[in-house]
């Protein structure tokens, strides 16, 4: 079957023949995988930024870890049905169902998650831990199915900053985790949500097709003031950062109420430069929010189905697994906002 394979430390992947993987052990499933994303973190390690060298001991892998299929096949002791629709939680857990986080003994240490430590989804089947899958609604087709993971990832950052009825959000980054922040800040109660990016008209469009019309442009000017200037010097409750880009962090705090709380979701690969007696002054907060657990899943889940069709401007591409490479360079290049790759 054909797969995208991380094969070396480096630029790129590769495109390659590999094997079916065969019957799935006791405690785990087979998926035909039907839908699967390509994440920021995906570009990321193709382009082999700071960051992603933890996955050198693990290489050649498959990557692709926002996916969805249909369960083909399942081991013994499995009680998840042949043909059930699913959505495919990428941290490694066991047959059980029991999460085993980075660090677990029962790991010795290593850090396992599906696309970057452990074959994922850019292939046609998968075998994974049957604790691993959740069902999907009807009203959840597959492709809605693969923006789960990154959904979740918002949701938890959400979740983190204590977002509430009628609080100011802003949100930094407008790539597909800046607008699932968007999206779940709305779904937690949030009376206003302003986006900020730089030069990425794409993904503003997108925005806009979600229902977002406060959209700050630094490309135009110092964030700060135009985010006072859109709230009339007003500061914002809660900061949500997802740009990956430490500046842009220090850059918000005047923005944030005293005792404010800022989550940072991105993954940076330079350190921060805190101003920390205006920070201490304005006992600001700052939160940090990583993965996802399976609640929140199950609540994004419900949110899909409750209205589909509200989340899928966010895919803006669609394309065979045998166009994934190309699929990459129009994430890499910011053409494509949300690219699905179909197995």
């Amino acid at each position: 079957m054909l797969a995208l394979r991380k094969t070396q430390a480096g630029f790129g992947l590769e495109a390659l023949d590999v094997p079916e993987p065969g019957a799935p052990a006791p405690g785990e499933v087979q998926v035909r995988i039907e839908a699967v994303g390509i994440c920021g973190s995906d570009v990321h390690a193709y382009e082999w930024t700071d960051g992603y060298g933890h996955m050198v001991p693990y290489l050649p892998l498959t990557m692709g870890h926002e996916f969805a299929g249909r369960v083909v096949a399942a081991g013994a002791g499995v009680a998840v049905a042949e043909g059930t629709r699913v959505a495919v939680h990428p941290r490694v857990q066991r047959g059980d169902g029991m999460a085993a986080w980075p660090g677990d003994p029962r790991l010795r240490g290593a850090r396992l998650s599906l696309g970057l430590t452990a074959d994922g989804g850019f292939a046609r089947f998968v075998n994974v831990s049957a604790g691993n899958v959740l069902p999907l609604p009807d009203a959840v087709d597959a492709e809605l199915g693969a923006l789960v993971e990154p959904l979740a990832v918002a949701a938890e950052a959400v979740l983190v900053g204590d977002v509430g009825i009628g609080d100011t959000v802003l949100v930094l980054g407008p790539g597909t985790i800046g607008q699932g922040l968007a999206l779940m800040a709305r779904a937690a109660g949030a009376g206003r949500v302003i986006i900020a990016g730089r030069a990425d008209q794409p993904r503003y469009a997108v925005l806009r097709d979600l229902g977002f019309t406060d959209i700050v442009d630094v490309a135009e000017g110092p964030l700060a003031d135009q985010v006072l200037a859109a709230t009339g010097g007003k500061p914002v409750d809660v900061v949500l950062e997802a740009t990956g880009h430490p500046p842009s962090i220090t850059d918000a705090l005047p923005t944030l109420k005293r005792e404010g709380v800022l989550v940072v979701a991105g993954i940076h690969a330079a350190p921060l430069a805190l101003p920390l007696t205006t920070f201490v002054r304005n006992r600001h907060q700052l939160r940090a929010s990583h993965g996802s657990e399976h609640r929140t899943w199950e609540r994004v889940i419900s949110l899909l189905a409750r209205d589909p069709e509200a989340y899928r401007p966010m895919i803006t591409h669609r394309m065979p697994l045998e166009r994934g490479l190309e699929g990459f360079e129009l994430a890499r290049q910011r053409a494509a906002s949300k690219v699905i790759l179909m197995p």
